[in-house]
């Protein structure tokens, strides 16, 4: 999916909305663990039910390693049963060295034929570099988290008063472009996502933090947003967790309209 698609379907959903199916099993509703695949068939009805509202999912594969390989086909029936125009999100963290990278970008993008893999930075442009080589496939490279540790590295300034995420910022730019390569940026990060914005203006960001966590949408689309919406907002337990009973498809559902409604009116107010 490249970036003019993807910008038509939030503007004919208006919505920015991304899902996290991040499926715990200790988590998922209880009548479930019947099932002869639960976190399939958990996943299965968050879709079903979020589907209106969602213009991309985005599985934590942690969750799904985890499980060893029952979890590793949990995760590609689930790929396979989201329609193909929704932009599909591996929330793996990966980034090794160059040929290493290359093989997880060929499981991600080649095996599972996801659109975009999340990537950290920290080993440099060879550890990067690998994932753009594939058509119509994105890396969404870790900026600024919303993690409290992130404070560990991201917020150290050089002698020049430059905080190491806005340095990842200037070079990786030079590596991809919006057409390839998104940025992970936290919402609870607030005016700092005008300073990223500033460094990357047309790139497309991928930003946990909303509801749980307690970033704010208001302020995310008030700083982040570009004349192509660049935001991809997501919400994992607020949606996926937000019921526990045979209805939790439902409260899946309320939960993603009341983000879809605010969104509509974000979009309108700030395109």
């Amino acid at each position: 999916m490249n970036r003019k698609e993807l910008f038509k379907h939030i503007q004919n959903k208006k919505s920015f909305l991304c899902v996290g199916l991040d499926t715990d099993l200790s988590k998922i509703p209880v009548h479930l663990l019947k099932e002869k695949d639960p976190v399939f068939e958990f996943n299965k009805q968050i879709i079903d039910h979020t589907i209106d509202y969602a213009v991309a999912y985005k599985p934590n594969i942690a969750f799904y390693e985890a499980l060893g390989p029952k979890g590793w086909e949990s995760l590609q029936k689930t790929l396979e049963y989201i329609p193909k125009d929704i932009f599909t999100i591996s929330d793996a963290k990966r980034g090794d060295i160059g040929n290493t990278s290359k093989l997880y970008a060929k499981a991600f993008f080649e095996a599972m034929n996801f659109d975009s893999i999340t990537v950290a930075p920290y080993m440099g442009r060879d550890s990067v570099l690998p994932f753009l080589d594939f058509e119509n496939k994105w890396v969404i490279l870790l900026a600024l988290t919303s993690n409290e540790g992130s404070e560990d590295f991201q917020l150290i300034q050089s002698n020049k008063g430059e905080f190491l995420f806005e340095s990842v910022l200037r070079k990786s730019a030079e590596w991809g472009n919006p057409d390839n390569l998104m940025y992970v940026v936290g919402a609870t990060r607030g005016e700092n996502i005008a300073k990223v914005r500033a460094l990357v203006p047309d790139n497309f960001f991928l930003v946990p933090g909303v509801g749980a966590q307690g970033g704010s949408l208001e302020e995310v689309a008030k700083y982040g947003m570009n004349d192509h919406c660049g935001l991809l907002v997501n919400s994992s337990r607020g949606i996926i967790y937000a019921g526990k009973d045979l209805d939790f498809g439902k409260q899946a559902e309320r939960e993603s309209r009341i983000l879809r409604d605010e969104m509509e009116k974000l979009l309108e107010k700030y395109l």
